[in-house]
């Protein structure tokens, strides 16, 4: 049993780990491990993707080097699941990637001349088409999946339809179609129309991301900061009310206002010191 033969090191390596991965999904492995599917710890590995980017935001390399090692196990978990099914294992991934790196970088391992990133993107974008066999133009917005963050993939659908000339000419442009939309939203919110208010507000997302795109924003960045700006003032309203004696469900609206106030002018004060 291969259990009985692991070695224990000082210093592990990458066979090690798929040794263990294997280990743990054998018979006499792991209760948990061995019975768990690509879909069954599909959360898991977006729970820890996630984790490993807040790292790199908090800019932490202990916690970075920790959370791409779990992310690492992700994909060997994932690879020994179809290895077991004869599928494909490891090898074969790292054999596609390497050769797909290799394939969209003809500017280092071929004679194609790209001396600026904007000719690098552009061969990228054309090798890419080319290899997922997209005949169109409509094929390349489709293939943004829809398993995205819905700011996320609509940022990368608008990016990709401007890319043929499909978007707009300026960014004054974005605001007239915000607020057009905007105004949409109030008419079917006014018409108490559910499907209609459902549709009016994505129109409206989608516009934000518009105007982000042409400022030069990141949509989904811009929303993550707002809510933890809000979390922040949040924290710093409860603290102002426990230090009032009060009791937030039990608190008029008119004196949670002032905290949410005070607690704006506080954080924006701390933030210039």
């Amino acid at each position: 049993m291969e259990e009985k033969q692991f070695q224990f090191k000082d210093r592990y390596d990458l066979e090690d780990l798929k040794q263990v991965t294997r280990i743990l999904r054998s018979e006499n492995g792991c209760p948990w491990d061995k019975v768990q599917t690509h879909q069954s710890i599909r959360q898991d590995f977006l729970e820890e993707t996630l984790e490993a980017l807040e790292a790199i935001d908090n800019q932490d390399p202990v916690l970075l080097r920790e959370e791409l090692g779990d992310v690492l196990f992700q994909v060997v978990f994932h690879a020994q699941i179809e290895a077991e099914q004869g599928r494909f294992d490891l090898a074969d991934v790292i054999h596609d990637v390497t050769f797909k790196l290799i394939h969209r970088h003809p500017h280092v391992f071929g004679s194609i001349q790209a001396d600026t990133v904007d000719q690098v993107l552009k061969n990228w974008d054309e090798i890419k088409k080319e290899e997922k066999n997209q005949q169109s133009y409509t094929d390349t917005l489709r293939a943004v999946p829809k398993t995205f963050p819905a700011l996320m993939r609509a940022q990368k659908v608008q990016k990709r339809a401007g890319k043929v000339g499909f978007d707009f000419e300026n960014q004054q442009q974005t605001w007239d179609a915000l607020a057009e939309e905007i105004q949409e939203l109030k008419e079917a919110v006014t018409q108490q129309d559910p499907s209609a208010m459902e549709e009016e507000l994505g129109d409206v997302l989608f516009s934000v991301v518009n105007l982000s795109r042409f400022l030069g924003l990141d949509a989904e960045k811009c929303l993550t900061n707002a809510v933890e700006k809000f979390i922040n003032r949040f924290a710093k309203v409860e603290f102002l009310a426990e230090q009032q004696q009060l009791d937030l469900k039990r608190t008029d609206h008119e004196t949670l206002e002032s905290l949410y106030q005070q607690s704006k002018c506080h954080l924006s004060d701390k933030s210039t010191d």
